[in-house]
């Protein structure tokens, strides 16, 4: 059997979008993606407001994931690598062998200042938007030769 496809969601602070995204990744492949998530500059902890949206809207736990810097991953085998926010594309290192990069620009929903119900529609919206752009992905591979 051949090994799973891996893919690294790559941020600035690796604590909403990219987690988000990877929780995203790893439901929606079933298991076909090996999905990981990192950032130029990890935050301590992934946003609550994440952890809630991915809970409550997909039913998707990712509690237990944590901030990671995307040095460590530099030496390990990458298919795709998907920077979902500008500042992780600009600063994005180059990645050894036949790395796919892939940008999608999604606006920062921890950066949303309001209401508790104005963030949370933030971050929902943003899961949104990643999870349609990730289905979107993931019809295209299936389509591929």
């Amino acid at each position: 059997m051949e090994r799973p496809m891996r893919v690294l969601v790559l941020c600035t602070g690796n604590s909403a979008r990219s987690q988000m995204a990877e929780g995203l990744l790893r439901h929606l492949s079933n298991g076909r993606i090996e999905a990981h998530s990192a950032g130029t500059q990890p935050r301590p902890e992934v946003h609550p407001l994440a952890v809630a949206t991915m809970r409550d809207r997909y039913g998707i736990d990712i509690s237990a994931q944590r901030p990671k810097l995307v040095g460590p991953f530099l030496g390990q085998p990458i298919d795709a690598v998907i920077t979902v926010c500008d500042n992780a594309a600009e600063t994005c290192p180059v990645f050894p062998g036949n790395t796919e990069r892939i940008h999608w620009s999604f606006p920062d929903p921890a950066a949303v200042e309001g209401t508790l119900d104005e963030q949370r529609q933030a971050f929902e919206q943003v899961a949104a938007d990643i999870a349609d752009r990730l289905r979107s992905w993931l019809s295209e591979l299936r389509r591929s030769p």
